[in-house]
Formats: C-alpha cells, sequence, structure tokens
C-alpha cells in the first residue's frame, strides 16, 4: 500500500513536476503523486472521478425510471382497439403489434410498412435511390425470403419504378399491405393473448394506484 503523503509534501512534489522539463518519448513519468493519474492518493482529481462515477450511475438509474414511465398506459392500449391507424402511429402500439405478428409469421408486413413510411420521408436522391433498392430486395423480389403479398399488378408497377426510384414509389404497395394488416391480422390481434394480456396489466396498474 502507498504510503501516507502529508499536505506539504504533495505540493512539494506538485510543484517539482510542473518545474521539471518535459519528458522524452517512452520516459516513464516521474513519481508525483495524483499527477501521474494512477490514482494512488486522495486528492481533488480522484474526487472529481468519483463524482462523475456516481453521476453516471445516477443518469443510468434515471434512464431506467424513464423506460418504466414511458409504458403505455391504460387509456393508450384502450384507443389501439378503436384505431388501427392509432396503434400505428404509436411506438409501443407497434412493438406489440409486431410481437403478435411475429407469432403468426407475418412480421415483414409491418417491416415493410415502416420501410415505405421511411423512405417516403426522404428527399436526397442518392439516399432514396439506396433506400428503394434495398425495400425491394428485401421485401418485394421474388428471391427475398421475407417477400411480402402483393398482388401481380402492384409487383409490375414496382419493376417499373426501379429504373427511376422515387420516395413515393411503393406507395400503393404501402396500402395493399396496410389494407391486409387492417382487415385480416388486427382483428386477431385485439383477440390474441399478446393484447389481452396487456390490456389486463395496465387495468391492474391503474387498481393499484
Amino acid at each position: 500500500m502507498p504510503r501516507s503523503v502529508s499536505g506539504v509534501e504533495m505540493r512539494k512534489r506538485q510543484a517539482a513536476h510542473i518545474e521539471a522539463p518535459p519528458q522524452a518519448p517512452g520516459q516513464p513519468r516521474p513519481n508525483t503523486c495524483c499527477l501521474c493519474w494512477c490514482g494512488c492518493c486522495k486528492c481533488l482529481w480522484n474526487d472529481d472521478r468519483m463524482e462523475r462515477s456516481e453521476r453516471q450511475t445516477c443518469t443510468k438509474m434515471d434512464s431506467i425510471e424513464a423506460t418504466e414511465e414511458q409504458r403505455p398506459s391504460l387509456e393508450e392500449v384502450l384507443s389501439w382497439a378503436r384505431s388501427f391507424e392509432m396503434m400505428l402511429r404509436s411506438l409501443e402500439g407497434r412493438e406489440v403489434f409486431r410481437q403478435f405478428l411475429r407469432s403468426e409469421y407475418s412480421e415483414d408486413n409491418l417491416l415493410f410498412w415502416l420501410a415505405c413510411e421511411e423512405l417516403k420521408k426522404e428527399t436526397d436522391p442518392t439516399a432514396v435511390d439506396e433506400k428503394a433498392r434495398i425495400i425491394y430486395e428485401d421485401y418485394v423480389s421474388i428471391l427475398s425470403p421475407k417477400e411480402v403479398s402483393l398482388d401481380s399488378r402492384v409487383r409490375e408497377g414496382i419493376n417499373q419504378s426501379l429504373a427511376e426510384p422515387s420516395n413515393l414509389m411503393y406507395e400503393e404497395a404501402q396500402l395493399q399491405i396496410y389494407t391486409l394488416m387492417h382487415r385480416d391480422s388486427f382483428p386477431r390481434f385485439l383477440n390474441s393473448s399478446v393484447y389481452r394480456d396487456l390490456l389486463a396489466s395496465r387495468r391492474r396498474t391503474c387498481l393499484d394506484t
């Protein structure tokens, strides 16, 4: 263990470090207590380091608490049953719906719809071209393992648009998948254990508070 260093001796070492000539490359630093960054003593630098560590720990705890608060409220969960559009606009709603679709092996429908939403927001021509081709390769091409169910007319229109991609080239295909999810998957979702368990959990939380 390092021996105790008095305040006077510490100041002498610090002054010697400040006045000493620069060290040549590869030469070890002098043993100057806290100024050597070894953390071997009780000094202001170490106090500051410990304080920063405590602040980081508190920040992590605050982040965990914020995540807990972001869980959907009972009112929000109930609103999903009234409106498919409202559920899709909710981040939590999309995640729960995606969990259900995954159980039915139709998660790619939602992923395709979300990818099209992102493409519509894009204005840079280079990015539009890249994202449009990625969507095609991931969800539209007959060679894609994640191919979504589109009719032949819509698929042919997309194939023609690939020559000059635009941020709206998947609009009709997106509407077709939206309609499929709304009419087919959404009613089953509302009757599924995924949604009903979440609804029951939110109701219990309200009763507890």
